[in-house]
């Protein structure tokens, strides 16, 4: 017996539309995927920055500071955005608040951050040889979702930093 080659209209009309109800579901989750992997990704180079910054402030016997840098070699003052980027340089002077030298090195650059904003509770970050100055910090990396999705890096007196989901209350994470 022979079977019959092709397919009816109706079969394929049905294939297309379980193909679409398939690809409505998917690209939302896929969308959440994709935000969620360049979220990590800031945050993790922020992490990587502090960890850096306390680790070369004991090697050096001397301050590290980070800064928000719109240019990738100074410090933007005070009232800027992190997301704009941010440089960790040597600043063996010690200036409060910290702002780069032309004599003082240049250690690390991070780049803009386009699609989300960092709000923070501080304009600049010192690490001294035995930790920091001695101010919690936090900060808070938002994108398009919200509160919701946010996580903030919350660093200790001592410079040891984390990363959290809720504020210290155990609420949503704000985003301004």
């Amino acid at each position: 017996m022979q079977l019959p080659r092709g397919v009816t209209l109706v079969e394929l009309l049905a294939t297309i539309a379980m193909l679409g109800l398939l690809t409505s579901l998917a690209v939302p989750t896929f969308r959440t995927l994709q935000q969620d992997a360049a979220r990590t990704r800031e945050v993790n180079r922020f992490l990587q920055t502090v960890h850096f910054a306390r680790g070369e402030a004991m090697k050096r016997n001397s301050i590290v500071s980070l800064c928000p840098s719109a240019d990738s070699t100074s410090c933007s003052g005070r009232g800027s955005l992190w997301n704009q980027g941010w440089i960790a340089f040597a600043n063996p002077d010690g200036g409060t608040p910290a702002s780069r030298d032309s004599n003082e090195p240049l250690l690390a650059v991070a780049p803009p951050w386009t699609t989300g904003q960092i709000v923070a509770n501080r304009s600049t970050l010192s690490f001294r040889a035995f930790g920091q100055s001695g101010v919690t910090a936090t900060f808070t990396f938002c994108d398009a979702r919200g509160s919701s999705a946010a996580r903030a890096v919350i660093i200790s007196q001592t410079g040891r930093p984390r990363v959290a989901s809720l504020d210290a209350s155990g609420a949503a994470l704000e985003c301004y």
